[in-house]
């Protein structure tokens, strides 16, 4: 079982790399015509929300006991994977774009 602290680390690791993705996301946007623009940059303003809820419940985790982190987590691990299928879904539609 892992424990808490590389837990932590590991959905901090997460958060990062979604910020990354956003910034990518952000400049591929930039060059893309202005209807597809403004539905991209919609679409990262969601996404930058559903990571933000997801930092503020890895936040929640964080300040939690040790006897409720493991109940938390179920519901952590379904907010980071349903954000993960986000920004899946938002790169292939960007691509999709560009390709067109």
């Amino acid at each position: 079982m892992e424990d808490k602290k590389s837990y932590l680390q590991n959905l901090t690791d997460q958060l990062h790399q979604w910020d990354v993705e956003i910034d990518e996301l952000n400049a591929r946007a930039g060059k893309t015509n202005a209807e597809a623009r403004t539905e991209h940059l919609n679409e990262i303003e969601d996404l930058r929300a559903k990571k933000d809820a997801a930092q503020s419940q890895m936040k929640q985790l964080q300040a939690a006991g040790d006897d409720k982190w493991n109940d938390m987590k179920a519901g952590v691990e379904k907010s980071w994977t349903e954000l993960t299928d986000a920004f899946a879904s938002a790169f292939a539609k960007f691509a999709y774009d560009e390709l067109s």
